[in-house]
């Protein structure tokens, strides 16, 4: 990079939001630079594997995805763990797989994913730059007006941070602080390569379909998930932790991926299976508290991870649409004002007429409702009891189901009135 450069745009960061901030700027006839710290796009990205389809829909009929997805999502299912047994609830619907139509979800590959969709941005005549960390931004009578890479110096109208969760930029431009532990997660996640017709038998999936599997209970009691996204070739599986209570735990997060691994309800779904990736990553947790008082500051916005664009309710995790969702924000608000003084607050109120604040703020009961520390542990334990109950026939007869009822709330360590404040709580929401 020269720093006789100067471009319309810079973007950091060439994930999802980067790349269709690039894309529809580039497509426009804006000059934008894109800069990517890792040798490729994508080389630096590991997150989980699912991309809700409808955010495409705002990057235009034109934009090809078919090169950087997996499998259509046709099957969603949610396993409830305690020890060794399990529940798991299924849905199969093919039309979810969007027959004729744009589907609901795509598994994806981030490496995959990310190539393709900064490719299209390059076809449209952005210039990517790979292989490049950005240290700092330029700001000249309190705008920014630029980046720094080691002595490069590029200059730009608007600076887009895209750089992740803990973004370097945003805190550099005193947009954000030190993000407190309680508002990540960390993750870790390994892709398991298997034959295409294995997966298929094993998930009951036809050729193009796949399943989306989210796990509950399986964390030892830590505030914290699991996933198993089926690829085309491969499963992506990982789990997604509190750090704090698992460093409490004195358990690694690592093991707790390997127990989850060689869980008798998993193990059959990967058994065979060699392990190609390994990875961990940071994930944001605190839904609209995580979300920056100021998006913006004259010269530059925050979008995607950096923005806190997050949103993880047990039964569905959403990051890459909101992603995609805030890169077109931010490029449609840099199109439409030509002073950039304006372009900040234009920015958000794309961010309202996509969506993409309204989710954020739609979900703040049930960001607090999963600060609730027994859905990790009593209730996993108190659904599995029950299930056991129902189908165990040993020859004893309970004299009511209540009985039972109420043993199994005995057994989860679970009292009648905490059932009742938690679903009360859940209500309200």
């Amino acid at each position: 990079m020269s720093s006789a450069d100067k471009f319309d745009a810079i973007v950091v960061g060439a994930g999802p939001a980067g790349s269709a901030c690039a894309y529809i700027l580039a497509r426009e006839g804006k000059a934008v630079l894109l800069v990517e710290r890792g040798d490729s796009a994508g080389a630096k990205n590991v997150s989980g594997g699912r991309l809700y389809a409808h955010a495409l829909k705002a990057l235009g009929d034109e934009f090809d995805i078919s090169g950087g997805v997996e499998r259509k999502v046709a099957r969603e299912e949610i396993m409830v763990m305690a020890g060794n047994r399990s529940i798991t609830v299924s849905y199969h619907d093919p039309e979810l797989g969007g027959e004729g139509q744009i589907p609901n979800s795509y598994t994806v590959l981030r490496a995959t994913l990310d190539g393709w969709m900064a490719s299209r941005g390059e076809e449209a005549g952005a210039i990517l730059a790979c292989g490049i960390r950005v240290d700092d931004v330029l700001v000249q009578d309190g705008r920014v007006v630029g980046v720094r890479a080691g002595d490069d110096e590029v200059y730009a109208d608007v600076v887009v941070a895209a750089d992740g969760v803990n973004s370097l930029l945003a805190q550099r431009a005193g947009l954000i602080g030190d993000i407190p532990a309680r508002n990540v997660a960390v993750g870790v996640k390994e892709v398991i390569a298997l034959p295409s017709k294995v997966i298929e038998e094993r998930f009951a999936l036809r050729e193009d379909e796949g399943a989306a599997l989210l796990m509950l209970g399986c964390t030892g009691g830590v505030k914290g998930g699991a996933f198993l996204y089926t690829n085309k070739e491969s499963v992506s599986l990982g789990c997604v932790v509190a750090p704090e209570e698992v460093a409490h735990k004195g358990k690694p997060v690592h093991r707790l991926l390997q127990e989850l691994k060689l869980h008798p309800a998993v193990y059959p779904l990967i058994e065979g299976g060699e392990t190609v990736e390994y990875s961990a990553h940071l994930v944001s947790e605190a839904g609209i508290r995580g979300v920056p008082g100021n998006l913006h500051r004259p010269g530059m916005l925050l979008a995607g991870d950096s923005a806190g664009f997050v949103i993880n309710l047990g039964y569905t995790i959403r990051g890459m649409d909101l992603a995609i969702l805030s890169g077109v924000a931010a490029a449609r608000a840099i199109l439409a004002e030509a002073d950039p003084a304006r372009v900040g607050p234009a920015y958000v109120s794309e961010l309202e007429k996509l969506k993409v604040l309204p989710a954020m703020r739609a979900t703040r009961g049930y960001v607090d409702l999963m600060e609730v520390p027994r859905l990790y542990e009593n209730y996993p334990y108190l659904a599995v009891e029950l299930f056991r109950c129902l189908f165990t026939v040993d020859g004893d007869v309970p004299a009511r189901m209540l009985d039972t009822a109420r043993g199994a709330l005995r057994s989860a360590n679970l009292s009648l009135w905490q059932v009742a404040k938690d679903a009360w709580r859940g209500l309200k929401i």
